[in-house]
């Protein structure tokens, strides 16, 4: 099971990825709304702002999200952590239901480059 400080870098390195993206999802990633990636297995919810192509990461908090944020992720640490290195493919861990992603309509078609 993946640690809280390993989740905490795989953000980390999505945010590195994200910010040196080009194309579609640079533009994907240059939207400005509230996160929130609930870790279930950990229980702990990182908390921030996408904003200028980078994940920002402000708080993190015991629990479920505690504000609806306006992008929502969950799921487990293995998964975020396989991800960001490569291993899990995100469209597929989200259509298998692995991940959760909810965010609004226009939101959520910007977003679909980043899969």
């Amino acid at each position: 099971m993946a640690t809280m400080a390993e989740c905490r870098s795989a953000l980390d390195t999505l945010s590195d990825n994200l910010a040196g993206a080009d194309g579609d999802v640079r533009d994907a990633a240059a939207l400005d709304r509230s996160l929130s990636c609930h870790i279930r297995d950990l229980d702990v919810t990182f908390t921030g702002r996408l904003a200028n192509g980078r994940i920002h990461v402000l708080d993190t908090l015991d629990g479920p999200p505690r504000d609806k944020a306006e992008i929502r992720l969950a799921m487990t640490g293995d998964d975020l952590v396989a991800m960001v290195g490569g291993e899990l493919n995100f469209a597929k861990a989200w259509a298998s239901g692995r991940v959760r992603l909810e965010a609004g309509f226009r939101d959520l078609l910007k977003l679909r480059s980043l899969l």
